[in-house]
Formats: C-alpha cells, sequence, structure tokens
C-alpha cells in the first residue's frame, strides 16, 4: 500500500526539517503543513509544502495535509518527533492484521519514558479526578493511571492490541477512511481532536489499534506558554462533552474539583507551604468559565 508522512509545522523549521530526513526513503510522499508560522519552512525539493494564511491548530493543518495526499495510507506526525529507519513499514506491517484501523505506535520521551499513550475515551469523572491537586502525589500509580482514562491493559501489551484511542502525535490512519468522516473538527485548536476522529472511526467500524512494538521518540510541546496550554485542554475537552454529551456532568466534576482544591491548598497554605489558594481557586474557575462561554 502507498503511504504518505502529513507533518503540520509551527515555529523553528530544524526539528521538522530534521523529521522530513529521517522519513526519506520511507514514505512515498511527505507533506508539510506551515500553519501560517512565524518562521515559515522553507521550500524543500522532497516535500509538497502547503502554506496557510491563517493559524488553525493541529486539526485543521493536518486536514490541510491530507486533502493534497495521493496515497491509501498517511501516517500523520508531530514535527518533534524522532523516527528510526524502518518506523513506516514496522507500524503498517503491524497494523495490517487490523486494517482498516488507526495505529498509534509506543511514544517515549527522550530519557525513555514510555508515554500513556493508549487510552479509554474521556469521562467526566476521569477529567476530575485529573483536576485534583490532592491525588497529584498518585500520579506514578496504576490506580491513578486507570482512574484518569490510562489503557493499563493495551500500555502492558507486548503485541498490538485494540483500544480506544491513541494519542495523535503519531498515527497511522487509511486516508480514505479519514476523508469519509471529513477529517478532524476544525473547532478543536489543540487537544482532544484525535479522540474524537477516533470516536467517528470507531462509528463506522474502523478501530484504534496502539503497536507497543513500534517506538518513537517525542520531544514535547514544551516552547507554548503552559497558561495557554492547559486553556486550549479545557476548551477542547468542553467542545468533546458538548459533542459526545457530558457538559453539565464535566462542568459540575471541575467546580467541585476546584472547591476542593482550595480546601486543600488552605491546608496546605496553613503549613507554611508557598501556595496561593485563592489565586490558584481563581485561574481554575476562570478557565471552566471560558470553557462553558465556547
Amino acid at each position: 500500500m502507498s503511504i504518505a508522512a502529513v507533518i503540520p509545522h509551527y515555529g523553528d523549521p530544524a526539528p521538522t526539517l530534521a523529521l522530513v530526513a529521517q522519513l526519506t526513503g520511507q514514505v512515498e510522499q511527505v507533506v508539510v503543513v506551515d500553519d501560517c508560522s512565524p518562521v515559515a519552512f522553507p521550500d524543500h525539493a522532497r516535500v509538497v509544502v502547503v502554506r496557510r494564511e491563517r493559524n488553525g491548530g493541529f486539526g485543521q493543518a493536518v486536514n490541510a495535509g491530507v486533502a493534497v495526499v495521493e496515497t491509501d495510507l498517511v501516517c500523520i506526525l508531530n514535527s518533534d518527533l524522532e523516527v528510526g529507519p524502518t518506523f513506516v513499514s514496522d507500524l503498517v506491517a503491524a497494523a495490517s492484521p487490523y486494517q482498516p484501523c488507526v495505529a498509534g505506535p509506543r511514544i517515549i520521551d527522550p530519557d525513555g519514558a514510555v508515554a500513556e499513550s493508549a487510552r479509554r475515551f474521556p469521562t467526566a469523572t476521569q477529567q476530575a479526578i485529573e483536576w485534583l491537586t490532592p491525588l497529584a502525589r498518585f500520579r506514578d500509580t496504576d490506580r491513578w493511571h486507570s482512574a484518569v482514562g490510562h489503557d493499563l491493559d493495551a500500555l502492558g501489551s507486548t503485541v498490538p492490541i485494540e483500544t480506544d484511542w491513541v494519542v495523535g502525535a503519531a498515527l497511522l490512519v487509511p486516508t480514505a477512511e479519514f476523508r469519509a468522516v471529513g477529517g478532524f473538527d476544525p473547532a478543536y485548536f489543540m487537544n482532544a481532536e484525535e479522540v474524537d476522529l477516533q470516536r467517528r472511526l470507531r462509528d463506522r467500524g474502523v478501530p484504534s489499534v496502539y503497536v507497543p512494538t513500534v517506538t518513537v521518540t517525542h520531544e514535547g510541546g514544551g516552547s507554548s506558554d503552559p497558561r495557554k496550554r492547559r486553556e486550549w485542554l479545557v476548551d477542547s475537552r468542553w467542545r468533546y462533552a458538548e459533542e459526545w454529551g457530558g457538559t453539565t456532568a464535566l462542568a459540575a466534576g471541575l467546580t467541585v474539583a476546584t472547591g476542593l482544591n482550595l480546601v486543600w491548598n488552605a491546608t496546605r497554605r496553613a503549613r507554611g507551604m508557598d501556595v496561593h489558594p485563592a489565586r490558584v481557586a481563581a485561574e481554575e474557575w476562570r478557565l471552566i468559565r471560558l470553557a462553558r462561554r465556547r
């Protein structure tokens, strides 16, 4: 089957150029989507460059790239990935028994830590638990990972296995199926767009498969403003709840969790810790209000 790679670009071209070089000989077509980047991706002899006039976020950039793809499969890749010389063929081979499917590899950070990239479809309860500051100390436990929707059965597997959804940093998707559901919903700017896509594909009988036998290294998006990242995350989760049901439960869960965080942080401050309970609570309520007004 023919394969293309689509890479959204925003910011420093160096990581994107490095990934393009790593993909040489692995795919028939490389498409880089310059999402109105402040530093433009340069013209490149081996790359189809799509230049957007407005920054629309990950989903819109990928949609613009897939629109010019001419292959059976498309590998959607974050620009800050490092892939091995047989990454694409290995992922295609591992996913072939499940096709048509969405396949995602095992993702590690530069230190070798494995990301929880196989997950269950989100619920309001999962997101409220993740919001709770008192539970942060349990984040390295299986119980916490399970409670926030990480698929421990899949993450513990040594062979490809179906899961609800896989993180969108690296996805292999049948081009025709991607187009059949309209691609990513452009209403998502960042976060949750891949969950929504995979849920729509699941409704068409296209499963998501976690492939632990194939690995990529993900540097991570540490360059953007952490406050903005959290705003995008809450907004996207609210959009997802609007689409799939649960806005009332999500609002209630996050509001209760914020109240509990306020009490917890007040207790910590009374013990002499450098924490500002009212300031933290005000920021959390601001994020909830912003999402509800979307």
